[in-house]
């Protein structure tokens, strides 16, 4: 294991490729990394119009296919509508650029909808709320005239405005919008935080997801073997510590800057019949471009935007394992920028107000000497197992299950529709293009009920009520696998039989001892006995070690 271990690397905590089939996250997230780095380009400052034109359009092309490639898409879209604001609110970036980017927002989300059949869930999604409060809290800003009462106190009660107009129009939205879509995920998360408690299947079902529990110790270790969490760390805290000292320099400038005038060096106090000329003398103002002689690496507003989105996504990380796979991609990035950034040395040897060498000649050297030695050390280290494992030709093959899928391909009738776990279903589907009761897809309440119902095959339940759940979905044949009926799982309480029995009120927790209680016994083993009622409903047609095929009969002798 240890040696596993070492040779996978950062490949497990970037990518589940190896170990999954390629979902539609996969060629989704693609496009999400084209539109940050389009996003990236859009928001400097010092940019030409034509470049400007050119990631503003790829930005627009980016936004729209990633949500039209995944249906969790504008989740993520939210989380980075948030970064933009923050850096709006704290005047950190230009307002017009971000809020065309919430209009690129608001056009991919309609058009979304329409293509994609009039989707509900776009238009109860919290993106959608969230631009809509923050357009309308830019107009209310724009009718009031600036330097009034009013429109400093708006000023000031800026974020409780928009969370409150989002709040309340997500809320309304989701009240008068009919849809089902993501539900689940809302009582998921009351459950994780304990929120509340449930024996529902597909609750507890999820909360048993590794990818869905807080990372383990080993994914910061293999961050910090592979010198990625440590530069980033080392990154992090020097970007934000530049990034506060912007932000404060913003707000003494804004107590300094007293109403308008236009005298530069003329104050105006209430009525505009009374106006005092004086002058006054104020900071440095904040420039347009910022030059490595400056060594303020915060005053970038595209740096400053990675830095909170990194930090939004982190601790998103921290809570759910499954987005380490968009958070590493952005760990490494940014230690890569960092150690290779002459304005981040420059910042430091500012702080540190270094005289015995030029500190520009020597960010300069810093900036190459470090990724160099970096890169030697860790070629040296993982470029011969790399070699070694694309010199592996490695197949996954189970013999049991290609043996399955022979016999559906050359016994089964054209018209046969197969039950089973979601996840063998999936396969049967994509290997014989046979009909299938149900697929592993989690994103839609319907169809998690749908699993829900098939898994009861697992269950303790009578024969006769597993035959109804089956032939109300048209299913007419029924596989068992071995694996689930007989899991012995390490964690008590997470297998896919204790969920169930759990959910059918058949297990009783007590001090950390667990009873089951029922007057059927497990289905899955019952079946295999051949003898009635089970014989009445089912008939077994195909067996080996790991799957058994039955049958479901039509027609059924039921005995009084």
């Amino acid at each position: 294991m240890k040696q596993l271990w070492k040779r996978e690397g950062l490949k497990t905590d970037t990518t589940r490729i190896d170990y999954s089939i390629p979902s539609r996250e996969n060629w989704a997230l693609p496009y999400f990394a084209c539109q940050v780095a389009a996003l990236t380009g859009y928001l400097k400052n010092n940019i030409n119009s034509s470049a400007e034109s050119f990631c503003y359009l790829l930005v627009s092309a980016a936004t729209y296919t990633f949500m039209m490639m995944w249906e969790y898409s504008h989740y993520l879209l939210f989380v980075q509508a948030v970064c933009l604001f923050l850096l709006d609110s704290l005047t950190l970036v230009q307002t017009e650029k971000v809020h065309e980017v919430y209009k690129i927002y608001l056009f991919s989300l309609f058009l979304g909808y329409l293509l994609q059949f009039e989707n509900p869930a776009l238009l109860v999604s919290p993106l959608l709320s969230l631009v809509a409060a923050l357009m309308l809290s830019k107009c209310l800003e724009m009718n009031m005239k600036k330097g009034t009462f009013i429109s400093r106190l708006l000023k000031i009660m800026h974020f409780y405005l928009v969370f409150t107009v989002t709040v309340t129009l997500n809320f309304l939205l989701k009240m008068f919008v009919p849809h089902k879509e993501n539900e689940h995920l809302l009582k998921f998360l009351e459950v994780k935080f304990g929120l509340n408690t449930t024996k529902n299947f597909t609750m507890n079902w999820l909360l048993c997801q590794e990818s869905l529990q807080a990372p383990s110790q080993d994914f910061f270790l293999r961050l910090t073997q592979s010198s990625v969490l440590p530069f980033y760390i080392l990154v992090l805290i020097i970007c934000l510590f530049s990034v506060t000292q912007v932000i404060f320099k913003r707000i003494r400038m804004d107590l300094e800057f007293l109403p308008y005038h236009p005298n530069p060096h003329c104050l105006t106090w209430g009525n505009e019949k009374f106006v005092s000329c004086v002058k006054i003398t104020l900071g440095e103002p904040l420039r347009e471009t910022v030059t490595l002689e400056d060594g303020k690496i915060g005053e970038r507003p595209e740096i400053v935007y990675h830095i909170i989105h990194t930090l939004l996504l982190g601790s998103l990380a921290m809570i759910l394992e499954g987005m380490k796979y968009l958070w590493t991609p952005y760990v490494c990035m940014l230690a890569a920028f960092g150690v290779c950034s002459p304005e981040l040395w420059m910042t430091l040897f500012k702080w540190l107000r270094l005289k015995a060498v030029h500190p520009i000649l020597l960010a300069l050297i810093l900036s190459m000497a470090v990724p160099t030695i970096i890169g030697f050390s860790l070629w040296k280290e993982f470029f011969p197992r790399i070699m070694t494992e694309l010199s592996e030709l490695q197949e996954f093959y189970d013999p049991d299950t290609v043996e399955l899928m022979m016999w559906i391909k050359r016994q089964a009738p054209v018209a046969a529709v197969f039950a089973g776990s979601p996840q063998l279903m999936g396969v049967i589907k994509l290997c014989t293009g046979w009909m299938v009761t149900s697929l592993p897809l989690y994103n839609d309440d319907d169809l998690l009920k749908r699993n829900e119902n098939i898994y009861q095959i697992y269950s303790k339940r009578s024969a006769e009520d597993i035959y109804k759940i089956l032939t109300s979905y048209k299913a007419s044949y029924l596989i068992i696998e071995d694996s689930i009926c007989n899991e012995v799982g390490p964690v008590r309480g997470c297998r896919i039989k204790d969920l169930l029995d759990i959910a059918n009120g058949h297990m009783v927790c007590d001090e950390n001892e667990s009873y089951t209680y029922s007057k059927y016994g497990r289905f899955c083993h019952e079946i295999k006995m051949n003898h009635s009622p089970y014989v009445n409903y089912f008939t077994r047609v195909y067996w080996n070690r790991s799957y058994f095929v039955y049958r479901i009969n039509t027609v059924i002798s039921f005995q009084s």
